[in-house]
């Protein structure tokens, strides 16, 4: 019957990712899928092991499509503020885009994903690439500028894909302000540290001579 129904681990792969942006990443089963390819549970194990598999598996596709998305918003940008500005709205566009994808990359790399899956560690190396543009100090304040903007990219959006914010205010704009803030405080991160001003010494209340 999987035969008949074209299934190869490809296409179950890809159902899933579909299915975990319909009905939430924790909400895929392999029922789920059997029914969406018109088959029997049996049909889907001749091509994957198990549910925890399939999980693997989105989650290094959706990496990877995400890393190719953040590259390809980054290309050309040569301010290190319109390479971040670029960075975080394509974050956002491929989060709320694919909300079920977008979570299965959140658990981080999996020990068992594919051999030739490189979505997870691109889409580092695009992050670093887009704080170090700032010139900020290694590897400390590069892992830090990393953080805070996944943190505040990741807060932001898991918030809004939830209905969450209830004042009417613009979410584009307050979503802005964000990365306004994070371009000025990478920015004042870059800047060497103004040494410490030495007071000047009182005058004495005596006649006595200086030296």
């Amino acid at each position: 019957m999987g035969a008949r129904a074209g299934l190869t681990t490809g296409r179950i792969v890809n159902a899933a990712a579909d299915l975990a942006d319909r009905i939430g990443f924790a909400n895929v089963t392999i029922s789920a899928l059997a029914r969406g390819f018109g088959v029997k549970d049996a049909s889907l194990y001749s091509h994957i092991g198990s549910l925890n598999e399939v999980r693997t598996r989105v989650a290094a596709l959706a990496a990877e499509e995400m890393s190719a998305h953040l590259a390809r918003s980054v290309a050309g940008q040569w301010s290190p503020d319109e390479r971040l500005a670029a960075f975080a709205d394509a974050y956002r566009d491929y989060a709320l885009r694919h909300p079920g994808r977008y979570t299965a990359t959140q658990s981080g790399p999996d020990s068992d994903l594919p051999a030739d899956s490189t979505g997870f560690t691109r889409s580092t190396e695009v992050t670093y690439e887009v704080v170090r543009a700032y010139g900020l100090r290694e590897p400390d304040l590069v892992v830090d500028a990393a953080r805070m903007m996944r943190s505040a990219f990741h807060g932001f959006i898991d918030i809004e894909s939830t209905g969450g914010f209830g004042h009417p205010h613009d979410l584009n704009a307050s979503w802005h302000q964000i990365v306004t803030s994070l371009q000025r405080q990478f920015t004042s991160w870059s800047r060497p540290a103004s040494p410490p001003t030495t007071p000047a010494p009182r005058a004495g209340r005596g006649r006595g001579r200086a030296g």
